[in-house]
């Protein structure tokens, strides 16, 4: 069973798809889902990325749905986005209107086009208590190992970029091996999948920019003022990259310049990989069209709609 179509943006971190998404949403009368697996919490703003501002074109609020659904400190989880993706997708399509998936999360994304069927997998303390004083190569070891015994597609290392992710993939894994359920299955949607393309040295030269304006406009005080309310520091740092990063300099267990040296660093390197989920869904069947990020937006725009039509 194949749904209606929708249009999926996808692209490296600091490409511009989801001002790119907002100016095709205008154009077409759509709404736009996220495939953001950290923009969904609250009040986590500036280190997700959000960019609310993207979402206004000429004046007027493009709806955007799966952002500011949940709160800090608690995890997110793809099967818990499937469900709710599949809720926002029905309701636009109930009112007649385009949906077009807009984000960087490949798993996310992947999840929803092809149809992964998934089962929610229940906390395991044992195994938790077991992998707890392993590194990140260990994990990723035992990782490999149970993939290759279930024959999963689903953990890349994307989503396993701290020990916490991976021993949460190896839970899940684990649970596929010993308990194969009742799998709920999610329909495939046909989609147009649009990726935009950025150059390496631009991508690098944008991230820099980007990250020097975030830290300048509020980011630390953004992550500061969360662990005053009493987010946990280990669970912000969960939540990878800017809030590792900037957790560390805020508890004074690294200087400014490292902190910003290394995290820019992590950021190249989560773009590469993003980049290698990308491809590997080409490989296992998806096509995406790909557009120039540097072409203005109006000719990006015309080059969808004559996809789209």
């Amino acid at each position: 069973c194949v749904m209606k179509r929708m249009i999926a943006i996808l692209g490296p971190t600091a490409s511009g798809k989801t001002e790119l998404a907002a100016h095709l949403a205008s154009e077409l009368d759509a709404e736009i889902i996220s495939a953001d697996s950290r923009q969904v919490y609250r009040r986590m703003d500036i280190g997700t990325g959000k960019d609310l501002d993207d979402y206004v074109v000429n004046g007027k609020c493009i709806p955007y749905h799966l952002v500011d659904i949940c709160e800090p400190g608690t995890k997110y989880n793809l099967f818990r986005y499937q469900q709710d993706f599949h809720k926002a997708y029905e309701d636009i399509r109930n009112r007649n209107k385009v949906p077009i998936l807009c984000g960087g999360t490949g798993l996310y994304i992947e999840s929803v086009i092809r149809g992964y069927s998934l089962s929610p997998v229940p906390q395991n303390q044992k195994l938790r208590e077991s992998l707890s004083g392993k590194s990140l190569d260990e994990l990723t070891d035992i990782l490999k190992d149970l993939k290759n015994k279930t024959g999963s597609t689903m953990h890349n290392t994307t989503d396993v970029d701290s020990c916490q992710r991976a021993i949460r993939a190896i839970e899940i894994e684990t649970f596929n091996l010993h308990e194969p359920v009742e799998k709920r299955a999610m329909p495939p949607i046909d989609s147009l999948v649009i990726g935009v393309s950025i150059d390496r040295d631009l991508r690098r030269q944008k991230i820099t920019n980007r990250l020097k304006s975030r830290l300048e406009n509020g980011m630390v005080e953004e992550i500061q003022g969360l662990l005053n309310s009493g987010v946990r520091e280990e669970d912000l740092m969960y939540y990878g990259l800017e809030y590792k990063y900037v957790t560390l300099y805020v508890i004074g267990k690294m200087s400014y310049d490292e902190m910003f040296r290394q995290l820019e660093i992590a950021i190249h390197q989560f773009a590469k990989r993003q980049m290698t989920w990308f491809r590997g869904m080409e490989r296992r069947g998806t096509k995406i069209f790909w557009i120039d990020a540097t072409l203005p937006t109006e000719e990006k725009i015309k080059q969808i709609k004559q996809l789209w039509q």
